[in-house]
């Protein structure tokens, strides 16, 4: 067997004991050791401190020899000492070897030759629980005042007679109340706190720190809002009042008496506090009575903040004289801090409104005279004399007017603009600029530019005069330009600019001057201003737009198109614009249009969408898609309406141009899509034409062989358009490709016109055939055609015979024809077929002569047009008379029967047939004789 297993269980414990002590003292003296540089930290110490702790804690400390305890002791207080140098040398940490120290006192227990061991004790319990409750680390922090606690418990109270020791008592209980009150243990809190009563010991100091404790809860739960919270403070201030007073009844040395009338006075200025946030206004000018009448008013509380509690309670009543009294009586204490009376004034000028700005000015230049307003001051109470954003704050409209006018009268005071003078107060100066410029670009917001107009040049006195400034200066100039702009005070305004323009010209000036010359509607200068922005160096095409909108609105249409016109020319250098140029054109287009008169214009700038049309091609300049062809109707649209429109007035040159540009619109294509709107192009080219034929007329001036070739090639796509619609199979589509009737027959005309001037007798004919072919042929316009072939330099017979037959035949197919017209078609047959074949084929005006005979049969009297039946008659008689003196007997008789049928049908011819029957007679007679005659011979 082993010596060590045979020693007894004491010797072990002793061992035990001595090795733990040894491990300790090695700890300590490494705390001694450390430094803020030294390794290891005093947190690497503390794990095996703490482990060598709870080794003597199960070794039955109770039994520990004196020695022991004494060895615990001094080793309990070197590590101690090392940690309060430790926190001397700025090394933290350390706070976990303090509690260590404290339970190794703990543990010691009694001490033979140490007098209070258990005071000690708890006294490094109740330090190392203050660390740890600035630490924030509240479980141990009570870990430590409750051992504390349960260490003085066992002391006899009666018998402390240390003053150090006595207040110990009390911090201890202070301390755990604070503990409990941060992690909300609140009921805990307050009970440590009462139970700390028993501790005061009738000591001024220890009435001071419970008092003030009790102050310093109520306090917290003021910062709350809540109806509870403000009783529950009520009772814990009114606590702390208690004690002061009771303190003051116990303690008589001044120097402890001075203490706690300061912390009563305290107290109750924070009692005074809560009443006023609970809107106890009475009971707050009572606390304000009493602070000042305690020992009389030379020598009672006359703390700056009791003026302001005052003043705020007599507000509260609706007292105004008196919150006003107590306002002006800052102007005299001189003892008020600046903060304290600035904060009263925005208090009186929230409550009292409007009817506060000639106190607030009046005691503001009070404490100016007496030199206790800093320039931060000043900002605070102009900003509350204007108001938030310039007008906050009740008294309408005139009540605003009143706030600018008293704040206009305060910063140009000379005494305020001297206060932020140099460099020193150069951050409030910028401040009280701030307000003043917010304020009137408010009132300017609003169109009251009477006010902005002033608080612009009240802000102009806080813009120092340096080169470094210039720019700010210069940009208060221009709002004062635009101040008086809308004031229509346009020669302030341009005084204003120009100043601005020396101190820095841009384009924002020279946009400025050029909106002056608009209101003054001097266009010349304007179109000049506007052409020299475009000189500046900060310009862009933005503010020839902008230009141009600002003169429609002012009604400047020559200012507006010729910016407009400006604009157009970067598009040409081929620069990146931010609006497309069809845009450009299109505002100049609509502005010009609302103007009588300006047809020739709107002429020229159509001709220049046509020819960047031609450069850029459709998409790009119309624009793609849906767009793209708005904006190509809108253009055509319009070209089509001013030239119908001409043509109204009998403008026929200036039509002709229109409506040939809305043709070449609306024959614009795009990319994907079909066809453009052909019928109108093919309506715009056919009047256009008819346009270009009634200039000729109305001019006397023939159309040149270009300007024919040009219409006819223009005709000839309408004809091929028209044709392709007329041979479709689609009935819809045959619809949709047809001229309007009308247009088609003076599209006929007109082709039938330009086709003879160019000899072109072969598309004369087809033409007219085409016509008698589609499906809006009629009689009438057959009849018109017919009669234009047949007649003067376009005489074409085939043509007129081929249109005049087709509209016989379509007359006599109708119902009730129109005899009228057929007798008119027969005639002009009988015309051409006489003009043109002469008496070459006399067979063949014989059958025409012949079918209005047969035409007329049947038909009641007067029916048929008499004159043109007489006509008839007669002619087809005196056709006759050459036959007779040719000796043509049959031809003679063939024309003096025929004659005679056709009178016997004409009503009113009884005395011509007559005639006619007897010379028919006599002719017969004498042909009858001459047989004879040649008979007997």
């Amino acid at each position: 067997m082993r010596i060590a297993e045979i020693s007894s269980p004491d010797i072990r414990k002793q061992d035990s004991i001595s090795h733990t002590l040894q491990q300790i003292e090695s700890i300590v003296k490494q705390s001694e050791h450390l430094s803020p540089k030294s390794s290891p930290s005093p947190s690497t110490l503390s794990p095996h401190l703490r482990q060598c702790i709870t080794q003597l804690s199960q070794l039955a400390p109770s039994s520990f020899s004196n020695s022991v305890k004494l060895q615990l002791w001094k080793l309990s207080y070197r590590l101690w000492n090392s940690c309060v140098d430790l926190t001397n040398s700025g090394v933290k940490g350390h706070v976990e070897l303090r509690h260590s120290a404290a339970d190794m006192l703990a543990i010691a227990g009694d001490v033979a030759g140490v007098p209070s061991p258990a005071m000690k004790a708890a006294s490094f319990y109740y330090k190392t629980g203050l660390i740890w409750h600035e630490m924030r680390n509240f479980e141990f922090a009570n870990d430590c005042y409750e051992k504390a606690t349960d260490l003085v418990a066992k002391v006899e109270i009666e018998s402390i007679s240390d003053l150090g020791e006595r207040k110990l008592l009390l911090d201890i209980n202070v301390a755990r109340s604070r503990t409990a009150w941060e992690v909300s243990d609140r009921n805990v809190s307050i009970t440590l706190l009462n139970r700390s009563k028993k501790f005061l010991f009738e000591t001024a100091e220890n009435f001071r720190v419970l008092a003030e404790q009790y102050l310093a809860f109520g306090k917290n739960m003021l910062m709350k809002s809540e109806h509870c919270e403000g009783m529950e403070a009520l009772k814990l201030m009114n606590e702390g009042l208690e004690l002061c007073e009771r303190g003051l009844r116990v303690v008589k040395k001044m120097d402890e008496t001075m203490s706690l009338k300061s912390l009563r006075d305290k107290t109750l200025r924070f009692i005074a506090a809560l009443h006023l946030q609970r809107e106890e206004f009475e009971s707050v000018v009572k606390c304000v009575r009493v602070l000042r009448e305690h020992g009389g008013v030379k020598s009672g509380d006359q703390h700056p903040s009791l003026s302001v509690l005052a003043m705020k309670a007599w507000l509260g009543l609706g007292r105004f004289s008196e919150a006003e009294k107590e306002l002006r009586d800052m102007v005299v204490n001189k003892g008020v801090p600046e903060g304290i009376w600035v904060s009263a004034v925005e208090a009186y000028f929230k409550a009292v409104g409007v009817a506060a700005v000639e106190t607030v000015k009046s005691v503001f230049m009070g404490l100016l005279t007496r030199c206790q307003v800093s320039a931060c001051a000043a900002v605070r109470v102009i900003y509350r004399v204007i108001g938030e954003g310039g007008g906050g704050g009740g008294g309408g409209g005139e009540g605003l007017r009143i706030r600018e006018i008293m704040a206009e009268e305060l910063v140009s005071d000379e005494r305020v603009v001297e206060l932020f003078a140099g460099e020193e107060a150069a951050k409030e100066r910028t401040a009280l600029h701030a307000v003043l410029w917010n304020c009137a670009a408010a009132h300017f917001r609003s169109k009251d530019y009477v006010i902005s107009a002033g608080l612009f040049e009240k802000a102009m006195l806080y813009v120092p005069s340096g080169i470094e400034n210039r720019i700010l200066r210069a940009k208060g100039y221009r709002v004062l330009c635009l101040c008086h702009l809308g004031l229509s005070q346009l020669d302030q305004a341009k005084e204003y600019i120009d100043e601005a323009e020396k101190l820095e010209p841009n384009i924002a000036c020279a946009f400025l001057k050029f909106k002056i010359y608009l209101q003054k509607n001097d266009h010349a200068a304007a179109i000049t201003q506007m052409k020299a922005m475009m000189t500046c160096t900060d310009f862009t095409t933005a503010f020839l737009s902008l230009s141009a909108h600002e003169a429609v609105a002012c009604r400047a249409l020559p200012v507006a198109i010729a910016s407009l016109y400006e604009l157009l020319n970067f598009y040409t250098s081929g620069k990146s614009m931010p609006v497309a140029e069809v845009v450009v054109l299109r505002t100049i287009l609509v502005i010009l249009i609302q103007e009588s008169g300006q047809e020739l214009e709107v002429l020229k700038y159509m001709q220049k969408a046509q020819a960047r049309i031609t450069e850029l091609g459709p998409d790009n300049f119309f624009g793609k898609g849906e767009l793209g062809r708005r904006e190509r109707n809108w253009i055509a649209a319009n070209a089509w309406n001013i030239g119908t429109r001409a043509a109204v007035e009998k403008n026929y040159e200036l039509c002709a141009e229109f409506l040939s540009l809305a043709a070449d619109f609306y024959n614009v294509k795009f990319d994907g899509e079909a066809e453009g709107h052909n019928m109108m192009a093919c309506k715009s080219v056919v009047l256009a034409v008819s346009a270009m034929i009634a200039t000729e007329k109305q001019t006397k001036v023939a159309l040149s062989d270009a300007q024919v070739k040009k219409a006819i090639e223009r005709l000839d796509r309408v004809g091929k358009l028209v044709e392709a619609a007329s041979t479709a199979k689609n009935h819809a589509d045959c619809q949709d490709g047809m001229l309007d009737p009308k247009l088609h027959i003076i599209y006929t005309l007109n082709a039938y016109d330009l086709y003879g001037r160019s000899k072109n007798s072969r598309s004369q004919q087809l033409l007219v055939n085409n016509y008698v072919n589609s499906t809006i042929c009629n009689p009438k316009n057959l009849l018109q055609i017919g009669l234009t072939a047949s007649q003067g330099s376009q005489l074409n017979a085939e043509v007129a015979t081929y249109a005049l037959n087709s509209c016989l035949s379509a007359l006599l197919a109708s119902p009730l024809p129109d005899y009228n017209d057929v007798a008119l078609v027969i005639r002009r047959l009988i015309t051409v077929a006489v003009v043109y074949k002469g008496d070459a084929d006399d067979e063949v005006v014989y059958n025409l002569y012949k079918q209005a005979h047969r035409i007329m049969v049947g038909l009641r009297d007067g029916e048929y047009p008499v004159a043109e039946g007489k006509w008839l008659a007669t002619t087809s008689w005196n056709r006759a008379a050459v036959p007779v003196r040719l000796g043509q007997v049959d031809g003679a008789k063939k024309w003096m029967s025929l004659g005679l049928e056709l009178a016997k049908k004409v009503p009113g011819m009884e005395t011509y047939k007559a005639c006619m029957e007897d010379y028919i007679a006599g002719f017969e007679k004498k042909l009858q004789e001459d047989d004879e005659r040649r008979r007997k011979l």
